[in-house]
C-alpha cells in the first residue's frame, strides 16, 4: 500500500481526534520546557520551540508556543541530525544536542535537542526542542564578535545521553564555558525533560488508539497540509515582484532586496541584490532567513494551514552565499535576529504588488532586546568593590505596521511572537530598576489605519553603579515605512538620561549614577491619513495616541 493510500485509510473523525491529540502532545512538551527552563526569556517570554517529527525527518506537528525562528529552523535541524546519526543507529534513551548556528537556529545562544521515540522496540518518531540560553561564554550576547569563535562555546551535533547514560564530559565542558554554569546545565536538562514528556505522551497515544506507529497519520497530515497550501496559492494572481528596504546595519546601512514569484503551485523568494557580509555579528545563516521569510508568506497567504513539512514544501527561499542573509561559517552571527526578523517586511514589500490586501505596513519588526550586564571591570577601575554580577535579557518590542483593515498593534513582537519579560521578574533577579515603561504617543505612523506604538523605557542601577548594554537595535536611522500613502513610524532611540546618545549596535557603558533611556520604534501607517474616519481620529486624541512625536 502506498503512503497516500495508507493516509486515505484514516477516517475523517478519527483523523481529527488523533490530530488534536498530537497537537496536545507537543504543546505539553513545550509547556514542560517553559515551566522548567532557567532562562527568563524562555520561562517568561516563550522563546522556544517544540515539535514531533516522523522518523524520516519530516516535521509533522509543532507546539503553538514558540517562535518562527526556532520552529522553522528546527525543521531543517532534525535533518542534519539524521544525516550524522541515521535513524537505524539510534537507541531508546538517546538524546542529541547542538548549538551549531548552521545546523540549528542561527546562533550559539540556542540549543536544539533531539530525542528518538520508541514504542514496543520500534522507532516511531523524533521529538525536538529548542530554547535560548542565558550565557554560552565568549564575549557575551552582542554583535561585536568578529567571527563565531569569539561568540561563545560551540557544540557540534553530539550525543548528550546515550542509552540513558549522560555524557558527563560534555556537561563539564558546557559548565566550564559559561558564566552561569548551573543555569546552563539546568536549561540542557529542561530540553531533555520536555522531549521525554513528548515521548511518554506519544506512547500513551499509541496505547489509546491501539496503533503500532503513526505513519498513516503523518502521511495524511503532510498530504493535507500541502494540498491546502496549494489550494490557497492557486487562487492568487501569478507574477513576479521586487522590493528593497534599507536598515541601519552595524557600521553602515544594509540593503535587503528580494524578488518574489507566485506560480500556480509554488512560491519562491530570492534575495539577490542584498548587501554582503557584515564584519560584525548581524549576519544571518540561510536557514534563519528561510524560517522568517517562509513564516511571512504563510501568515499572509495561508494562515490557517498547519505549519509542517507539507506546507513548508510549497515555498523556496534562496540567497547568494556571502550576502548578509546567507552567511557562511565562521561569520559572526550572534545578533542574527536584527536582520533576520526584518525579512518579512521585505517579503511583504514584494507581495504588496501582487496581493496588497494581504500585507501590512513595515513595523519595528526586530525585537529590541536589551541585553544588560554588570560592569564589573568598570567598577574595579573606579574603586567600587563588592558589586553584584548579573546578566539580563529584557525583551522589548515596538509597534507593528498597520493592516489593510485594522490599525497596527502597539508594543507587540511581530514576527517573533515572543512576549516581554515582566519588569518585576527582572528587578527581582538583578539590581536594575525600571523607572519608566509606557507606550510612546505619536510613534505610530498616521494613515487610514494607524501604525502601532512603540514604548518609552528608562532603566537605572539600584545602587547607582555603572552597567553595560549590548545593543543590537535597529530602525533608528531608517524607521518603518508606511504603505500605500501611510506615514512612517517613529524611529527608535537609545540614549542616556544625562543626554548622551548611544549607538544602536555594540557594547556600551551606562555610567555610574546615569540611566538608560530607550524609545522603541513605531509601525508604519496604511493608506492616506486623510481617509481615516472621524471616530478613529477622536479615539486617538482621547487616548493620547496622537501626541506630537518626540524628536530622536
Amino acid at each position: 500500500m502506498t503512503a497516500k493510500s495508507e493516509a486515505q485509510a484514516i477516517g475523517e473523525i478519527e483523523f481529527q481526534i488523533m490530530w488534536n491529540r498530537l497537537i496536545a502532545v507537543v504543546e505539553e512538551q513545550a509547556q514542560a520546557l517553559r515551566r522548567t527552563a532557567f532562562s527568563p526569556i524562555v520561562r517568561e517570554s516563550g522563546d522556544l520551540s517544540a515539535g514531533y517529527f516522523h522518523p524520516d525527518g519530516r516535521m509533522i506537528a509543532q507546539a503553538v508556543t514558540g517562535t518562527p525562528g526556532h520552529v522553522n529552523t528546527m525543521a531543517a535541524s532534525v535533518l542534519h541530525f539524521l544525516r550524522i546519526y541515521p535513524a537505524h543507529s539510534m537507541h531508546d534513551g538517546d538524546v542529541y544536542i547542538t548549538n551549531d548556528p548552521w545546523m540549528g537556529t542561527g546562533h550559539l545562544h540556542d540549543f536544539v535537542a533531539v530525542t528518538p521515540a520508541f514504542y514496543q522496540g520500534q522507532l516511531v518518531g523524533l521529538f525536538a526542542s529548542t530554547c535560548h540560553f542565558m550565557d554560552v561564554g565568549g564575549i557575551g550576547f552582542g554583535p561585536d564578535g568578529r567571527d563565531v569563535f569569539e561568540e561563545g562555546f560551540y557544540v557540534p551535533p553530539l550525543p548528550l545521553i546515550t542509552s540513558g547514560e549522560i555524557d558527563k564530559t560534555l556537561i563539564t565542558l558546557a559548565r566550564s564555558n559559561s558564566r552561569y554554569p548551573a543555569e546552563f546545565e539546568g536549561d540542557l536538562m529542561s530540553l531533555v525533560a520536555c522531549n521525554q514528556i513528548g515521548v511518554n505522551r506519544l506512547s500513551d497515544m499509541l496505547d489509546e488508539f491501539a496503533l503500532r506507529d503513526l505513519n498513516p497519520l503523518c502521511d495524511q497530515i503532510v498530504i493535507r497540509s500541502r494540498a491546502a497550501a496549494l489550494k490557497a496559492i492557486s487562487t492568487l494572481p501569478q507574477g513576479v515582484a521586487e522590493a528593497e528596504m534599507v536598515v541601519d546595519g552595524y557600521d553602515r546601512p544594509v540593503t535587503l532586496k528580494a524578488t518574489a514569484r507566485i506560480d500556480s503551485d509554488h512560491i519562491s523568494v530570492d534575495f539577490t541584490g542584498t548587501s554582503g557580509l557584515s564584519a560584525r555579528g548581524i549576519n544571518v545563516p540561510l536557514s534563519y532567513a528561510q524560517a522568517y521569510s517562509t513564516y511571512a508568506i504563510a501568515c499572509a497567504l495561508f494562515p490557517d494551514v498547519p505549519n509542517n513539512s507539507g506546507s513548508l514544501s510549497v515555498v523556496t527561499v534562496t540567497a547568494p552565499e556571502d550576502t548578509i542573509v546567507n552567511a557562511p561559517r565562521p561569520a559572526p552571527v550572534s545578533s542574527r535576529h536584527v536582520i533576520g526578523q526584518m525579512l518579512p517586511d521585505v517579503v511583504y514589500g514584494c507581495l504588496a504588488h501582487l496581493v496588497p490586501e494581504r500585507v501590512l505596513a513595515e513595523g519595528a519588526s526586530a525585537l529590541w532586546n536589551l541585553i544588560l550586564e554588570d560592569a564589573h571591570d568598570a567598577c574595579l577601575t573606579q574603586g567600587i568593590a563588592g558589586t553584584r554580577r548579573f546578566s539580563a535579557l529584557s525583551v522589548q518590542t515596538g509597534g507593528t505596521g498597520a493592516r489593510s483593515r485594522l490599525d497596527g498593534l502597539s508594543a507587540t513582537a511581530f514576527p517573533s511572537g515572543v512576549s516581554g519579560v515582566p519588569i518585576e521578574i527582572l528587578e527581582t533577579l538583578t539590581p536594575l530598576v525600571f523607572w519608566r515603561k509606557e507606550l510612546r504617543p505619536g510613534s505610530g505612523g498616521a494613515g487610514e489605519y494607524r501604525g502601532g506604538l512603540g514604548q518609552s523605557i528608562e532603566i537605572g542601577h539600584r545602587e547607582g553603579h555603572p552597567f553595560y548594554i549590548y545593543a543590537a537595535l535597529d530602525r533608528i536611522q531608517n524607521p518603518a515605512r508606511g504603505r500605500f500613502g501611510g506615514e512612517n513610524g517613529g524611529p527608535g532611540k537609545v540614549a542616556l538620561k544625562s543626554g548622551g546618545i548611544l549607538k544602536g549596535k555594540g557594547k556600551q557603558l551606562v555610567p555610574a549614577g546615569d540611566r538608560l533611556v530607550v524609545e522603541t520604534p513605531g509601525g508604519g501607517g496604511y493608506g492616506p491619513s486623510a481617509k481615516r474616519d472621524a471616530e478613529s481620529l477622536a479615539a486617538d486624541r482621547q487616548n493620547g495616541i496622537t501626541e506630537q512625536m518626540r524628536k530622536p
